[in-house]
């Protein structure tokens, strides 16, 4: 866990928007920020307001539980979490895809 007297998570909010496809110009549009605002967040240069890191967590399906991870004492695996992210974005195709591994290696494991 990090010291919490430096709360970064600028990162952490810059591959949750790219792996969600979205340009800082798109991000910034559809939270009614400026482009600047989004960068500086991004380069832990300014932190959200909690307006903008609600609207943030709204738009890519995130808890605050998710963003602060690293800074919290009370922790889950999260990685399957974090893994799943865009998961709603992809083709029905692709879900039965992934939906058919899980069974594939959950029906190995068992023996």
């Amino acid at each position: 866990m990090r010291k919490v007297n430096t709360i970064k998570i600028g990162k952490f909010l810059q591959s949750i928007r790219k792996s969600n496809g979205y340009t800082q110009e798109k991000l910034a549009e559809s939270i009614d920020v400026s482009v600047r605002y989004i960068s500086d967040i991004e380069q832990d240069r300014s932190l959200p307001s909690y307006e903008v890191l609600i609207r943030i967590c709204n738009i890519f399906k995130l808890s605050l539980d998710q963003v602060f991870s690293e800074y919290l004492k009370v922790r889950k695996n999260k990685t399957l979490e974090y893994s799943l992210v865009g998961y709603d974005k992809l083709s029905k195709e692709n879900k039965q895809t992934i939906e058919h591994l899980i069974t594939y290696f959950n029906s190995n494991t068992k023996k």
